[in-house]
């Protein structure tokens, strides 16, 4: 009795150890997963609107705290359309003042400035404050909600939908990478009189120092804002703008595991986007030398009557290796941007280069508004498109019908 009496205790204690083995494997490969699901990344040529790296950037993910940029487009859109002014007193309800870390404090029946909203939305990444914006703009938080993902929409964010103004968890609150980066680069574009708070490293509020979470300002050369976000569903978020050198990128990482790596993973896609850039600009095809004759003529205001209407104006929208490549680009611009035969022409124009020939795809016939809308247009679907100046002469070197 006593042998079958251990050996069913060493049976027992053996299958609990299976089953823990079985149940930490478990957890461990649970736990990658739901890492490797968090995480998401795109970095864009703001400039140009090119794609230089990207991952998982179409897929819906928590925002966290990114949330608050939105909160502070619709900040800095009341304040361009003169609804509020930065001294314009909020008041501070019981609900917000009950909102959970991160906040700055705010007691209920208090009131702080929209200025001071905005610094601490920025630095502090105040739940607390968000909620103040949210009730004071729209009464509730689920309307200021609403019309932020109407907003959202808009910007051509289609894939991101709002629950609050600060970014605390909420499943139905959601948004993606490339969404981000839109509203990244609408608020930089559309506020270039607010969007300087986001380089506020410190702010100061009743006698305490709040820094900014953003670690790349002022240790990423260029960094110029904009936010980080963290929750544990959404892992450490971060989008940022950085320019160098007369070029503007914007990043997004979602998932990151912590902050320090997600600001180094950061680093090291703006480092390998920089250097990409670098790349294409001393393979890209050389620029067209200027018309002696255009060029005196812009320079004495006679090229309009000279030349007629202007419609000498085009678009290239790529350079390729082959030929066929080239001509499929322009019936794809064609179809994008439904132009009138007529009046516009392509041109496939061969150039040869040290490295091999490269076909360049161009569009011409159209005033300069025109060339600018249409690469607009085509940035949007992440086509790639860069406008022809009028000066610059195109020779024919063949060409292409659509």
């Amino acid at each position: 009795m006593e042998i079958t009496s251990t050996k069913a205790s060493f049976l027992g204690s053996f299958k609990t150890k299976i089953v823990f083995i079985c149940v930490l494997l478990f957890l461990a490969f649970f736990s990658q997963n739901i890492a490797k699901a968090k995480y998401a990344s795109l970095i864009i040529d703001a400039n140009t609107g090119a794609e230089l790296y990207s991952r998982n950037a179409n897929i819906k993910k928590f925002p966290a705290s990114l949330t608050k940029i939105m909160t502070l487009y619709m900040v800095f859109d009341s304040l361009e359309n003169r609804k509020w002014t930065l001294q314009k007193r909020l008041k501070v309800s019981r609900r917000a003042s009950r909102q959970p870390q991160t906040r700055l404090g705010l007691k209920r029946g208090s009131t702080i400035t929209v200025k001071t909203a905005i610094l601490a939305l920025i630095t502090r990444s105040a739940n607390d404050v968000a909620t103040v914006v949210a009730e004071n703009m729209s009464g509730s938080e689920i309307k200021f909600a609403r019309a932020m993902t109407k907003k959202a929409r808009k910007l051509g964010m289609l894939k991101t939908t709002f629950r609050n103004a600060s970014g605390l968890p909420n499943r139905r609150q959601l948004s993606t990478a490339r969404d981000m980066a839109k509203l990244a680069i609408a608020i930089r574009k559309n506020f270039p009189e607010y969007y300087h708070f986001f380089k506020t490293k410190k702010f100061r509020y009743r006698g305490r120092t709040y820094r900014n979470h953003n670690m790349l300002l002022g240790r990423y050369s260029g960094t110029d804002g904009v936010k980080t976000g963290y929750t544990n569903a959404s892992g450490y978020n971060l989008v940022a703008s950085v320019k160098r050198r007369g070029k503007h990128l914007i990043g997004v990482v979602f998932g990151g595991k912590t902050g320090p790596r997600r600001d180094r993973h950061m680093v090291n896609l703006f480092d390998r986007s920089f250097r990409k850039l670098d790349r294409w600009a001393k393979i890209s095809p050389p620029v067209p030398k200027p018309s002696p004759v255009k060029t005196y003529l812009a320079q004495h205001d006679q090229a309009e009557d000279t030349f007629g209407k202007n419609s000498d104006w085009g678009i290239q929208v790529g350079a390729y290796s082959k030929a066929k490549v080239a001509r499929l680009m322009i019936k794809l611009v064609h179809s994008h941007l439904k132009l009138n035969r007529k009046e516009i022409s392509s041109k496939v124009e061969k150039v040869k280069r040290a490295h091999g020939t490269i076909f360049r795809a161009r569009v011409l016939g159209m005033g300069e508004r025109q060339a600018r809308s249409a690469c607009a247009s085509l940035m949007t679907k992440h086509l790639p498109c860069v406008p022809v100046p009028a000066i610059t002469k195109i020779s024919q070197i063949s060409s292409s019908t659509s």
